[in-house]
């Protein structure tokens, strides 16, 4: 079959620069969206794993951190921040944009909306961390929405630490996907909202736990929603100015504080097969 050749003025353009951060391997399947829905654009990734899981941490511990992570990734040349933590957007993305008010910030909250939507007046499970059920944003949002069926919210103690320490298939993260799922299951919820970055990561056995109703259950993960709304921040930068600002460099590349071997393994699994990996400064500690 006769194809034509790529006109210069059919290349994309010349890519931005959009930063990601989260508290660990989790906001890999944030990156793994971005990647899909973004092909052009350079990506850097910053995971936080040394100082995880944000979860557990009071408002001013996640500030700090997501403060030194968002000044890294600028520092690299990043036009645009994706806060690939839902913890880290629900207590800290207010104060990245105060501190930053030209830059665009993009937060991922529970999509709770699409699941009250999804769920036919059924029950309406939600797996987050403590902090984020327990943050006057996500309860705001749970206010705003005023659902009219049951909203079960489960708070994960640990479940996150877990897949970042143990792995996704280890006997201690699985004890405690079924511990948690257990209240869901009983309520015969068949809407599960994935509250947290690193919970896509263990999708499969969260539909396990879940039983009869786990099988066509439909588990909301809002990655692709952030992708989108990623796109339309980056086709606002695509000028002559903010592309000569974009520092050269990898098309993807990711640094952590932790096992670079345990985020490659991840990373491998997301389809980020041969991401350069390195090792964040020291000033971050």
């Amino acid at each position: 079959m006769h194809q034509r050749a790529s006109a210069p003025d059919m290349m994309p353009p010349p890519a931005c620069c959009v930063g990601v951060f989260d508290s660990g391997v989790g906001g890999l399947t944030v990156l793994t969206a971005l990647r899909r829905r973004l092909p052009h654009t350079r990506l850097l990734y910053a995971a936080d794993s040394a100082y995880a899981p944000y979860g557990e941490r009071d408002a001013s511990y996640v500030i700090d951190r997501s403060r030194r992570l968002a000044q890294f990734l600028l520092s690299q040349g990043a036009q645009a921040i994706v806060v690939a933590c839902n913890t880290a957007t629900a207590l800290a993305i207010a104060e990245l944009r105060r501190q930053w008010p030209l830059i665009p910030f993009v937060g991922i909250e529970p999509a709770i909306k699409p699941a009250l939507a999804a769920s036919a007046g059924r029950p309406v499970g939600v797996l987050a961390t403590p902090a984020t059920l327990s943050s006057a944003k996500f309860q705001a949002l749970v206010l705003s929405l005023n659902p009219q069926g049951d909203l079960l919210l489960q708070p994960c103690p640990g479940l996150a630490e877990a897949i970042e320490t143990l792995g996704p298939d280890a006997p201690g993260t699985r004890g405690l996907i079924a511990r948690f799922c257990a209240p869901l299951r009983e309520a015969g919820c068949s809407t599960v909202v994935l509250g947290c970055t690193h919970y896509p990561l263990v999708a499969e056995a969260i539909r396990e736990a879940l039983g009869a109703a786990g099988a066509g259950a439909c588990l909301l993960d809002p990655a692709d929603a952030v992708a989108a709304q990623t796109g339309r921040i980056v086709a606002s930068l695509q000028t002559p100015a903010a592309r000569r600002d974009a520092q050269q460099g990898p098309e993807l590349i990711a640094w952590t504080n932790g096992q670079p071997a345990a985020l490659r393994r991840v990373a491998a699994a997301c389809g980020l097969d041969g991401m350069p990996v390195r090792t964040l400064p020291a000033m971050l500690e």
